[in-house]
């Protein structure tokens, strides 16, 4: 592309109203957005989807330099847009409905070559961990070992920048030297939460953040989901780990499920609300979460034996001390033998080897095979 159609795309792009959709019906329509900004007002009005408001704003971009002008920003932070043409353009977000048509990258631009499949010959593969801005103990912890996990079988962890376990998921990637995509509901250079601003600095030095949105645009209501969708559509598995019923990571595991991918969920106490909305993902069919081995065996191409759980010289007493530690050998056993030898109910078991693998005296691996660490 030469720069007047770089700017004229990213122009057509930003144009209010015209989504990734209404953008593709232009294209199909003109050919190009030089097309779609010349043609005459009453021909734009017969595209489908393009009413005559956002026609009016296809013209006045038509007339402005906001391509121009973004591009020049996004030079002076030392980001880049990236349009589908470009070979930077992750391959994997193809392959969702409403693939974005301009994406601003800032930070660690090779981190945009992910895996849409397993495939040995691409070493970046991502997972998306996201949950409520606020955790409980229990979500803090599950979240930074879910990180950390993904980091030592070389899996990147994509999340949203929010507070709570966003922030947590992005913070424990980068703290065990790690790779981490932050998805912004906002443009460069706009710190939201600002509580967050020391992890967008360190994300921009260690990490990626990316954005649909230009330099300076403030947060709404509508850019959240849109974010979202992109959280999702860069992972091959999203990971909800705590949630509330109306929480925004509910978002993402729906657009996770509209994209063809595995959404996975941490079970939670009935009682606690963080855990209503991941408790219902379970019981609507998503994949529980009961150790690193049932995100990381989603990634067959993933590091060989990277450790499931980690900080293992954390663990309580010794594994003698509880009587269904008795029942898990340490060459493995099925989760229905554990359960058929203890005699103990299934859900007590689960919520218990959960529990061990916290503390770093289990593992799981692959189909639901728990092995007692030494």
């Amino acid at each position: 592309m030469t720069t007047i159609n770089r700017e004229a795309w990213i122009s057509l792009a930003l144009t209010p109203g015209i989504g990734p959709l209404r953008f593709q019906s232009l294209i199909r329509a003109f050919g190009s957005p030089d097309g779609a900004q010349a043609a005459p007002f009453a021909l734009l009005c017969t595209v489908p989807g393009i009413s005559r408001a956002c026609a009016t704003a296809i013209k006045e971009g038509a007339q402005g330099r906001r391509g121009a002008e973004t591009e020049e920003a996004l030079e002076r932070l030392g980001a880049r847009a990236i349009l589908p043409d470009d070979p930077e353009y992750p391959a994997i977000l193809r392959e969702i409905p409403d693939p974005p048509m301009v994406i601003f990258a800032w930070g660690r631009m090779e981190l945009l070559s992910i895996s849409p499949h397993c495939d040995p010959a691409s070493p970046r593969p991502c997972a998306a961990i996201v949950g409520t801005r606020h955790p409980t103990d229990y979500g803090v912890e599950v979240t930074r070992r879910a990180a950390i996990g993904c980091v030592e079988a070389g899996i990147t962890v994509v999340s949203g920048m929010a507070r709570g376990c966003d922030a947590i998921a992005h913070s424990a990637a980068l703290d065990a030297g790690g790779s981490t995509i932050g998805v912004l509901g906002n443009g460069f250079g706009v710190f939201y939460p600002a509580a967050n601003r020391a992890l967008y600095e360190r994300m921009v030095a260690e990490g990626l953040l990316l954005s649909e949105f230009p330099p300076g645009e403030r947060p709404h209501a509508g850019s959240f989901p849109r974010r979202n969708r992109l959280i999702s559509g860069l992972a091959r598995a999203t990971l909800v780990v705590e949630a509330g019923h109306t929480s925004g990571a509910l978002i993402t595991a729906s657009a996770a499920l509209e994209q063809g991918r595995e959404v996975l969920a941490v079970p939670g106490m009935i009682t606690s609300a963080q855990s209503a909305g991941t408790n219902q993902l379970l019981r609507d069919g998503a994949t529980p979460f009961l150790g690193g081995a049932d995100l990381i065996g989603l990634y067959p191409e993933a590091k060989a034996g990277g450790p499931v759980v980690v900080e293992r010289g954390r663990a309580g007493p010794p594994a003698t001390d509880d009587p269904l530690l008795r029942h898990i050998p340490g060459d493995g056993a099925l989760l229905d033998t554990i359960v058929e030898e203890s005699g103990w109910p299934v859900a007590q078991v689960l919520d218990r080897l959960m529990e061990f693998e916290l503390e770093g005296r289990v593992e799981q691996r692959p189909g639901r095979v728990f092995r007692r660490v030494s």
